[in-house]
Formats: structure tokens, sequence, C-alpha cells
């Protein structure tokens, strides 16, 4: 038996940086997290403590905010960018993977369009991307976390199978209550990011809004299924949606009565619903979701 360096990549993780556009005098801001991870001939490395191919996570750090200085953009052209730079600039490094998690800022009302210049944070959503490059082949993928959204009603559960264990009551109405999580893959990297991100947040919510659910599977469903009718350059799209239980509180004890209107929320345990909705042609996706963590 001899023991070997299996795959491998390093960078530097997790660059915060706030970029503030003042192109005009109504500026814009762009708050990202960039992680910039290499791989390619770096054998020697680990074997021997040779740093001769070992760019320095301290360089792709000062890439990171050098590159900034030109403008982000979109964040998947923002990752293609350094996956561009770092490839062809290092003749060892053959791919890598760049991640960018980007942190939702709106503008203070004041007037009619909002004040030019402050801005609030809004919730906890985020917007990501990971860029693999791999081969010679780049492939992004794009996604939205902590999306929350409520039914509060429109929503069934009956019909499961009962054992001795179960205490579960079916129900014909009840709030339907997730955090959503979402990755989808493109068929390609010469696209509108940003109106392709917009438009599929969008229907997403629409699809869990308009979908009279029998089971939060079939609200994930449904949202996968409309964003791949509507956008033929996504292949697939992965969920990860967490039931936020909404209990009915008991009054009874008070003397009150409650017709579904006071619940505490359990932050756990929660059923937690994956999947993925792709389409049946789609082409492989290689090593491109092996480091996106979370997802079925």
């Amino acid at each position: 038996m001899s023991i070997v360096l299996g795959a491998n990549q390093y960078g530097k993780a997790e660059c915060r940086l706030v970029r503030i556009d003042r192109d005009t005098s109504r500026h814009r801001i762009t708050d990202v997290s960039v992680t910039s991870q290499l791989r390619g001939d770096l054998e020697a490395a680990h074997t021997v403590g040779d740093n001769a191919h070992v760019v320095a996570t301290d360089t792709q750090k000062n890439t990171v905010y050098a590159f900034a200085r030109d403008g982000i953009g979109a964040i998947e052209d923002f990752a293609m960018r350094l996956g561009t730079h770092f490839t062809s600039s290092f003749d060892w490094i053959e791919g890598g993977r760049w991640e960018v998690e980007q942190y939702n800022w709106s503008r203070i009302p004041s007037g009619t369009d909002g004040c030019d210049h402050s801005f609030v944070k809004g919730s906890d959503e985020k917007r990501n991307t990971v860029v693999t490059v791999d081969g010679g082949t780049t492939t992004v993928i794009s996604g939205i976390t902590d999306l929350v959204v409520l039914n509060s009603t429109a929503s069934e559960f009956w019909g499961y199978p009962k054992d001795r264990y179960t205490t579960l009551k079916e129900t014909t109405d009840r709030v339907l209550a997730t955090s959503v999580s979402a990755r989808w893959r493109y068929l390609s990297t010469d696209l509108d990011f940003d109106k392709i991100y917009d438009d599929v947040r969008s229907i997403m919510l629409d699809a869990f809004a308009s979908t009279h659910s029998l089971a939060l599977q079939q609200s994930l469903f449904q949202m996968g299924t409309k964003v791949l009718e509507a956008h033929p350059e996504i292949a697939e799209i992965k969920f990860s949606m967490p039931n936020i239980h909404h209990f009915l509180v008991d009054l009874e004890p008070f003397g009150l009565d409650n017709p579904g209107e006071v619940f505490y929320v359990a932050d756990r345990p929660y059923g937690l619903i994956e999947a993925t909705v792709e389409r049946d042609d789609a082409p492989g996706a290689g090593r491109a979701w092996d480091t996106v963590a979370g997802f079925c």
C-alpha cells in the first residue's frame, strides 16, 4: 500500500468587501464576502513543503480587493474574472473555486426615490454564487439563502401513514413557513446574471404564494418547475427548505378560544425538505456541486 495525495484546494476564505460606486451623485453599495480557492499542481507543497507553486492566500485576498477597484457588477461575473486571472497567470493552477455571497442593502426612504447616499441593511436574505473552473470548463452555480416566506392559510397536511409513535393530527388549514435556500446551475456563462437572479427570485415567491399546498414538498417542486419553465439557461435547481413549525397555543386554561390566531414558533427540531428539480436531458455538472454543502 502507498499513501498519496487526493483532491485538494486552498485559498483565502471570506474576504469581506464593501464597494461604494460614486460615479454619479446617487451612490450604490455592494457588500460581499469572497472566497478564492485554487487547484492544480500542488503536490510538492503537501508532501515536501515546497512552496514554489503556492500562490499565497494573502495574494489571493489582495487580488480580490484590487479587482473590486474596477467594479464588481454581477457577483457571477466578478467570480469569473477572478477565476480567469488565476488560471491564466500561473501555469500550474489548473482550476479552482470562487464563491461570493452578497448581503442586501436598500436605500433609506426619503422623498420619491430614496436618499442618494443613505442605506439600511435588509433581512438575512443573501445572494450567492460559486464559480468552478475544472479542466478548462467554467460552471456557474448561483442561488439564494435565508429567504423566509410564510402562507397564513392555503396549506394542508393529511393522508400520511400512522403508527404507534404518531401523534401529529391531520389538518386542512395550517401555517406554512420556511426559509428557502436554493441553488441553480447555469448552462452558459454569457448571461445577464442580475436580471435572471431577480426573475428567479420573483418566480419562486409567486409559486410559493400561489400553490395551495398539501405538503412543503409540493410547494418546493412547483417553485423549481416554474423556474425551469421560464429559464432554459438553467439546468437544475436544488432546494433545502426547513419547515418552520407554527403550533397553535392552547388558550383553554385561560377561558379563551383560539381560532387559528395565536401560535408559538418552534426553532427546533424541524422538518427539513431537500430536493433537486432538473431537466432530464441536462448535461452533467462534473465537479461543480462537490463543494456546495447543504443540498442533496
